[in-house]
């Protein structure tokens, strides 16, 4: 886990895309999209099955390597309302059975808003955001508070790493700005969106199951 400050506050990054807020032992997960597989099927999309299978375990390994004792989903935790498919429901109701005593809370986004909340038996705390915490406020749409930081999801940020052979390498990354951070999306099966950091914006990309600091981009010099 690799561990920055923002305002004081102490996160945690973790290979798993997910970050741990450390001082309140509380992992924050953002864009789990649990049952996106399963809704693209329902249209016809022939695409991969096990995606909630592999999810969930990254779930738990990302509980297990934080030692979090509540997880809040920064948003669209269930991708559409074909996610409330019995197969999809039995999946995330065995992972809640084996962690019975992780608080598990939902800052809602605007996929959970046509899903719904999850069932009471899964007993997942629904909110709107934001939802503050200490001294950060936890959002599903990437947005300026006053006097907070803001750690969001939404945009599912990745960066573009190129070699000396052209090839072109999509890596999942968290994004933070001088107000507002963004955390990559968790579920498997979901898209990633290219940013292009300003100057003094840090990025944090995933890879080899390691999180790395990409440097800084300079800000411009002035010529007089």
């Amino acid at each position: 886990m690799l561990e920055l400050l923002l305002g004081g506050t102490r996160l945690g990054l973790l290979p798993q895309r997910a970050a741990l807020l450390i001082d309140h032992a509380t992992l924050l997960v953002a864009d789990a999209h649990i049952g996106k597989a399963v809704s693209f099927r329902s249209l016809g999309v022939p695409v991969p099955r096990g995606t909630t299978t592999q999810t969930l375990q990254r779930l738990s390994d990302a509980v297990a390597a934080s030692g979090a004792r509540r997880v809040v989903f920064l948003g669209d935790l269930l991708h559409s309302a074909h996610a409330h498919a019995p197969a999809t429901l039995d999946a995330f109701a065995q992972w809640r059975r084996r962690h019975a005593d992780l608080e598990l809370l939902l800052v809602r986004g605007n996929l959970d808003d046509r899903a719904g909340d999850p069932p009471a038996s899964l007993r997942v705390t629904a909110l709107d955001e934001p939802w503050r915490l200490g001294a950060i406020e936890l959002c599903h749409h990437p947005q300026t508070l006053p006097n907070a930081y803001v750690l969001a999801g939404h945009l599912h940020p990745c960066v573009v790493l190129g070699g000396r052979a052209g090839q072109r390498l999509r890596l999942p990354c968290f994004h933070f700005g001088a107000n507002q951070g963004v955390l990559p999306a968790f579920g498997d099966f979901t898209g990633m969106h290219a940013i292009r950091p300003a100057p003094g914006e840090r990025v944090f990309a995933i890879a080899d199951d390691r999180v790395m600091a990409l440097p800084v981009p300079a800000a411009p010099t002035l010529t007089l």
